[in-house]
């Protein structure tokens, strides 16, 4: 019977730079191959797209496919690409070591929260940093507003306002590292306001909950249905904090109602609701919802970041607040500027230029394709487990059948697949009837060489699989 040709899908760990690239992406693939990461028969992606996913030259990616195919581990023949060689691979002996670092992380990693990180703009970013280091005045180097610098808060205040309904004006904007640098400024704020209580959702990121307790300040929960968080059950809180236009991780807007609500209770009680807008970019199936902070821009703070739209390692987020708040948080926040004043610069440039709209409508495409091959390929491989969440954002919640979580996740660490169960995101148990048995599966984090590879790893684990094979249904 002839043998199946998979296509690449494993992330290359590259540490090496320079000079030393090519024998990095030689040692890295060589290592792959030695390990079983990449079994014989494997077609390696053409070097053009290799090294368009890694960001690397095209002759770095062509001399390393030649230097493995002389020692060879790969074969190149005309019309069939470069595949792995035919010949059995003998892994080293246990407790052997090359003596370099072991290739970190899983080899398919689908885990929520990071979008595709070899496809930052890298040419686009560069050329928007020559253009604002080259017109900034001198004083921009210096330790500058803390608030942030007014080139950047500019930009934001435009371009929030115009995709995402934001109403904001500059000198209501703090630039800040990310969310979590901004939700501790926050919690400083109301801790001076004399809040005790912040409101969650049932289901969200624990680590934000957390730094809630962190910083001395009690979490109740609210429940949770189809229409999203019940902010009528908004009792004594000092704060609520929300994601409105999509719910992590379960996927759904907030309804109208219970958007209203929310303001409502915020202007009867004087309380604050800090609406976190963690990838209002990316909506596929539905009109966009505006931010929430629209609504009453004096009793809603809106928090952003370029963490999902462009990547984390910025470290770039933004606070748009109440015009009262604006000064406790930039006391918080202490007497200089805390990011990165290049990076500031070349945001509010990218952002000006309209580089940052055409690369998020570029990313917006990639993303949707790959939505729809996940749904599809459920719908043919694993056609019991129901899809949500997957009208916009960058993951998808699968709902597996009862008692089927455990095992799947166990097969998928054998896979060398990573993989996130929503109920570790479920923290109070008194604010749902029953946490639900389902996966979080990002489809942004690989990079599209990998994707495909990806998709096959969890259709393999996932109960009823292809031809009846994955995790059986109990009973």
């Amino acid at each position: 019977m002839a043998r199946t040709r998979a296509t690449l899908g494993v992330d290359l760990h590259l540490e090496a730079s320079g000079p030393r690239l090519r024998r990095g992406l030689t040692d890295a693939l060589r290592e792959a191959v030695r390990g079983g990461r990449l079994p014989p028969g494997t077609r390696l992606p053409s070097s053009r797209s290799l090294a368009a996913d890694l960001g690397v030259a095209r002759n770095t990616v062509a001399d390393a496919y030649a230097d493995l195919v002389a020692e060879g581990w790969l074969t190149a023949r005309q019309g069939s690409g470069t595949r792995v060689a035919d010949r059995t691979v003998v892994p080293p002996a246990a407790g052997a070591t090359s003596g370099r670092p072991a290739p970190r992380g899983p080899a398919h990693d689908l885990r929520p929260g990071t979008p595709d990180l070899s496809s930052f703009p890298r040419a686009e970013w560069l050329r928007a940093a020559r253009r604002a280091l080259a017109a900034a005045p001198s004083e921009a180097l210096g330790y500058g507003d803390p608030r942030g610098r007014p080139e950047l808060r500019t930009a934001l205040a435009g371009y929030l306002a115009r995709v995402r309904g934001v109403r904001a004006d500059p000198g209501r904007i703090v630039v800040c590292a990310g969310f979590a640098h901004g939700l501790r400024l926050l919690c400083a704020a109301l801790r001076g306001r004399g809040a005790r209580t912040v409101a969650v959702e049932s289901y969200g990121l624990d680590e934000h909950w957390r730094l809630l307790t962190g910083a001395g300040l009690t979490t109740a929960a609210l429940p949770f249905d189809e229409r999203g968080t019940d902010t009528g059950r908004l009792t004594d809180a000092g704060a609520v904090l929300l994601t409105p236009a999509h719910q992590f991780p379960m996927g759904v807007p907030l309804h109208p109602d219970r958007r209203a609500a929310a303001v409502d209770w915020a202007r009867r009680t004087g309380g604050l609701v800090l609406e976190d807008d963690y990838d209002g970019e990316f909506r596929y199936d539905r009109q966009p919802v505006g931010a929430l902070q629209g609504l009453d821009p004096d009793h809603v703070v809106y928090l952003g970041t370029a963490s999902k739209s462009l990547a984390p390692g910025l470290r770039l987020g933004w606070m748009v607040l109440p015009a009262g708040l604006v000064g406790e948080v930039t006391a918080a926040k202490g007497e200089m500027d805390t990011s990165g004043v290049l990076d500031q610069l070349t945001l509010a440039e990218f952002i000006a230029s309209g580089a940052y709209d055409r690369h998020v409508r570029a990313a917006r495409t990639r993303y949707r394709r790959r939505r729809d091959a996940l749904v599809a390929a459920l719908a043919v491989r694993a056609p019991a487990i129901r899809v949500t969440g997957i009208a916009a954002g960058l993951h998808a919640v699968l709902r597996l059948p009862p008692g089927t979580v455990g095992p799947v996740l166990r097969a998928a660490a054998h896979q060398g697949l990573a993989l996130d169960a929503l109920t570790p995101r479920y923290r109070h148990a008194d604010a749902v009837a029953e946490p639900l048995d389902a996966l979080v599966v990002g489809y942004g984090t690989p990079p599209d060489h990998a994707w495909s590879g990806a998709l096959e790893a969890l259709c393999a684990v996932l109960p009823f699989g292809e031809n009846g094979s994955g995790i059986p249904f109990p009973g």
